[in-house]
């Protein structure tokens, strides 16, 4: 067995603690644990780690995504592609809420949305603070990611609409 025969979601629902703060908890000091964070993150979420991003800042309701603009994340028009923003601001979100989420808690998305407010060149920086569940009681939840380029200049921005509740009890 493998760490690619897990999924994040099949270990945070099966575990009594929440899994990823307690890895990023351990690991964010280490000598190059964001980046290792970052890539078992990628590797449990195969899909998103397609994009390469790293995890820079992750604390109870804020989490900050950098990823690289590089050919395989281009468009026609020689930009980041739109799916690749996507993709990112769901990562920021999804990685914001999983942290602050409380120990008996999961989440799923129902929904996103996005606006496309500029060409997005050179690294993006993902930022979402999110509202921090208390409890494990069913709850939709809207989750806000900014995402900027390099001058600062803000070239999408995304909601995810996620539903919150307990995990199943085994």
């Amino acid at each position: 067995m493998n760490l690619s025969d897990f999924s994040l979601a099949s270990l945070t629902a099966t575990s009594r603690r929440n899994v990823l703060r307690d890895l990023w908890d351990r690991l964010r000091h280490m000598p190059g644990g964001k980046r290792l964070f970052s890539t078992l993150l990628g590797r449990m979420a195969p899909y998103t780690g397609t994009i390469g991003a790293q995890i820079e800042v992750l604390e109870r309701g804020r989490a900050e995504v950098t990823m690289r603009d590089r050919p395989g994340l281009r468009n026609h028009l020689r930009s980041v592609h739109a799916v690749a923003l996507v993709n990112l601001a769901e990562l920021t979100g999804n990685t914001a809420l999983a942290y602050a989420l409380p120990d008996d808690a999961r989440f799923i998305v129902a929904g996103l949305s996005i606006e496309y407010l500029k060409k997005s060149r050179g690294t993006i920086r993902a930022v979402c603070e999110c509202p921090v569940p208390d409890s494990s009681e069913r709850r939709e939840y809207q989750i806000p990611v900014s995402m900027r380029d390099a001058t600062g200049a803000e070239v999408a921005r995304a909601v995810l609409r996620s539903l919150v509740g307990p995990k199943k009890q085994s």
